[in-house]
């Protein structure tokens, strides 16, 4: 028995919007594992340990920091540069400061440049793995600590690296339950006084 063709047409129509869907709402995770493994746009890597090979040879890593277009912290890496060894575990720090009468809650996307390098910059701990709440008038220094794989050294195309920028750039987020509570009886608290 065949099937009407105006229905085949809309079973059709249907069809493809499901799948298309379906590939769009997959396409996002997918891309991020994508280049956690390949390194691919300049994503890092993590590790639980720092490396057990350290090389004579030395690379630059410079630090950046930027903040989206509402976001309104102060943001800016401690220091702009360091030179470490391949495979030795650096510590870099990053400073935030809430200049509002408000909390403000941060997250930290990041990429390294360049691109090629991305894989081999290995983070251990940072900042960024976690939301960030800055009470007002809040100055903190946040760490990141990581090291350059000594695999870089032999890879076709990222051997010829001599530096590394490790960028960061903040965005605002609603803030956690609990600490949007808080910031409500702090609030009537000074009203009241």
């Amino acid at each position: 028995m065949a099937m009407d063709p105006k229905k085949k047409s809309v079973l059709q129509a249907v069809s493809l919007v499901v799948v298309m869907g379906g590939l769009a709402w997959a396409s996002v995770p997918f891309y991020d594992w994508f280049c956690r493994v390949t390194g691919f746009g300049g994503a890092t890597g993590v590790a639980e340990v720092e490396s057990d090979v350290i090389l004579d040879q030395t690379i630059k890593v410079r630090f950046d920091a930027s903040l989206e277009r509402n976001m309104p912290w102060e943001f800016t890496p401690v220091a702009r540069e360091m030179e470490i060894r391949i495979g030795e575990t650096g510590l870099a720090f990053y400073e935030a400061y809430n200049p509002t009468d408000k909390p403000v809650a941060g997250s930290a996307s990041y990429n390294v440049a360049p691109y090629e390098a991305g894989g081999f910059f290995i983070k251990i701990a940072c900042f960024c793995f976690e939301e960030q709440i800055l009470m007002p008038g809040e100055r903190v220094q946040m760490p990141v600590s990581f090291y350059v794989d000594p695999e870089i050294v032999t890879d076709r195309d990222a051997k010829h690296t001599n530096h590394i920028t490790l960028s960061y750039t903040f965005y605002e987020i609603d803030l956690p339950e609990d600490a949007a509570q808080a910031a409500l009886v702090t609030d009537s608290e000074t009203s009241i006084n």
